[in-house]
C-alpha cells in the first residue's frame, strides 16, 4: 500500500475526471499490470488508490477506534447499508448527522445497497419485482428494501459513495435465477 507521502511525490495527474459529488485523477499507471495510482476527491475526504477499506458493517471496527484507523492512514470504511437502516436505524442517523458524525468520523464512507443480504439472509427474505422484503433479526418487523429506499438509507447515513440495490444471486445458483438477477 502506498502512503500518503508517496502519494505527494507523484506529482501532476496523467488524466482527471470530476463531477460535483467525485473528482478522480490518475496520477501513474503500470505499463505492464495496468495498475494505477490515484486520487479520489471526495465529500470528506481526499482517499488514494488503492486502498485498504475495513468493513464497519454497524459503523464501527470492532477492536480499534477511529483515531487508530487516522494513525494508520486509513481513507475509507465501508458500512452496511442494510443493518445500518435496520439498527440504529435512519432517523437516529439523521438525528446524530450521519453516521461521520455518529462514530466520529472525517474521513471517505463508502456504503453498499444492501442487496448482498438477498442471499447471506436468504432465509429472512422476500425478493419481488419491486426490491427485497426482509425480516428484521433484531425485532422481526418487516422492511421492504427498494432502490428508491436503497439510496435513501445511505443519503441517511451520509455515504461519499454509494452503490445501487443489486439483485445478488448466490454463485452456486445456475438456470433461470441468474438470467432474471
Amino acid at each position: 500500500m502506498t502512503t500518503t507521502d508517496e502519494f505527494a511525490q507523484l506529482g501532476a495527474p496523467l488524466e482527471s475526471s470530476s463531477s460535483p459529488a467525485l473528482k478522480f485523477e490518475v496520477l501513474a499507471k503500470c505499463s505492464t499490470t495496468k495498475a494505477r495510482a490515484s486520487r479520489m476527491h471526495l465529500p470528506h475526504y481526499t482517499a488514494h488508490t488503492p486502498m485498504f477499506m475495513p468493513v464497519g458493517t454497524m459503523g464501527t471496527i470492532k477492536g480499534i477506534t477511529t483515531a487508530q484507523l487516522r494513525t494508520l492512514d486509513c481513507h475509507v470504511i465501508l458500512g452496511n447499508t442494510y443493518h445500518l437502516g435496520s439498527q440504529p436505524g435512519p432517523e437516529l442517523l439523521e438525528k446524530a448527522g450521519g453516521l461521520h458524525k455518529f462514530m466520529a468520523w472525517d474521513r471517505g464512507l463508502l456504503t453498499d445497497s444492501g442487496g448482498f443480504q438477498m442471499v447471506s439472509l436468504l432465509k429472512l427474505a422476500n425478493i419481488t419485482e419491486d426490491g427485497v422484503e426482509f425480516e428484521n433479526p433484531h425485532d422481526g418487523k418487516m422492511m421492504m428494501l427498494t432502490p428508491e429506499m436503497s439510496i435513501g438509507l445511505q443519503n441517511s447515513i451520509g455515504a461519499d459513495i454509494m452503490m445501487q440495490l443489486d439483485d445478488v444471486v448466490s454463485s452456486l445458483t445456475t438456470g433461470p435465477r441468474v438470467e432474471e438477477a
